[in-house]
């Protein structure tokens, strides 16, 4: 993938103690990594990058937006995708590519609805693979929308690595971005609870406090 200068923002905005963690996160797979090692967060108010490595905790905005800040110094786009649901909450990834296929970083407070491997030929496919795994308190499955990317480049003026004042009008702007179908209108009814091994597969070290949906 060509990497670009021009997207990342400047190192000094990050403090020395603060890149000798992010230097460590070389690729997809290591910010994964990192994700997967924070607490889950249930405030609903999001937390910039700079506090999620601070912290060590993160929900699913929190986790995008820092996983989109560490892949951009990596020379990635910091891309946002949103995934809606009904009956249950939205859900937020970061996702890149590799050799013209998409994969995704995210965290996750179910099992299922994290890491995508840069298999997926377009958005369509990758949204798709999170659809079984992407269920509510009721077994219902309820992932039904994804968005075209949101370019937190877009937004730098509003310094969202490291202050959290306008957080809520990105999550807006994701929010109201153009949403494609994953579903026809006449799927709705003839879709299948999750089972029970699968909800508990799926739920596997969930911090039930935070369990209100599948994200």
């Amino acid at each position: 993938m060509p990497r670009s200068t021009a997207s990342r923002q400047p190192p000094a905005a990050w403090t020395r103690a603060e890149m000798a963690v992010l230097r460590r996160l070389r690729s997809p797979r290591h910010v994964q990594d990192f994700l997967d090692g924070l607490a889950y967060r249930t405030e609903d108010a999001p937390a910039c990058p700079r506090r999620v490595l601070a912290e060590r905790r993160a929900h699913c905005f929190d986790g995008a937006l820092f996983a989109a800040a560490a892949l951009r110094l990596s020379g990635r786009r910091p891309l946002l995708v949103d995934l809606q649901a009904v009956r249950d909450d939205d859900h937020v990834l970061a996702v890149y590519q590799d050799r013209g296929r998409w994969g995704a970083v995210a965290k996750s407070n179910f099992t299922g609805l994290r890491f995508r491997e840069p298999i997926h030929r377009d958005l369509r496919a990758l949204a798709a693979s999170y659809f079984e795994d992407y269920f509510n308190l009721d077994g219902e499955k309820t992932l039904r929308n994804y968005s075209v990317p949101l370019d937190l480049s877009r937004f730098d003026r509003l310094a969202w690595t490291f202050d959290e004042t306008h957080l809520l009008d990105i999550a807006g702007r994701l929010d109201g971005s153009r949403h494609f179908a994953l579903l026809r209108a006449t799927d709705d009814r003839r879709l299948r609870r999750v089972d029970g091994r699968s909800f508990r597969a799926g739920t596997l070290g969930t911090d039930m406090a935070g369990a209100r949906s599948g994200v």
